[in-house]
């Protein structure tokens, strides 16, 4: 959980998650992240390991209009519950999610981290 805390908190700092939200969520979900210095940082995360992360560090809950949902329409005082909701609303296993997914990818990697393939078609 810490590789993973520091890992989101890297991207955060970036910025590099903005403008693709969706395709950070199907990473950190869906794939195996090595950092540069080949170091496992996970294989994929549970909705409620990641919704923790992202309460912990104390992620912008405006991050969940680039779903195209509204902030004031997840629960307002468990940020965790916010957080799993979006999730859960965001179809992380969609077509689009996976190309999003890719997109992020590609940005990762050309920070020398790597990023496993999205599952296969079931």
């Amino acid at each position: 959980m810490d590789r993973l805390l520091d890992f989101l908190e890297e991207l955060k700092r970036h910025g590099w998650p903005t403008g693709n939200f969706l395709g950070m969520l199907n990473v950190i979900i869906g794939r195996r992240i090595t950092g540069p210095d080949g170091a496992l940082i996970s294989d994929g995360v549970t909705w409620r390991l990641l919704a923790a992360a992202l309460k912990k560090l104390r992620w912008d809950k405006d991050a969940v209009s680039e779903l195209g949902l509204q902030p004031g329409e997840l629960p307002p005082r468990d940020r965790e519950k916010y957080w799993y909701t979006a999730i859960a609303r965001s179809r992380v296993d969609s077509a689009e999610a996976v190309r999003a997914g890719d997109r992020f990818a590609q940005k990762l990697e050309r920070a020398n981290y790597s990023i496993g393939p999205g599952p296969g078609p079931a």
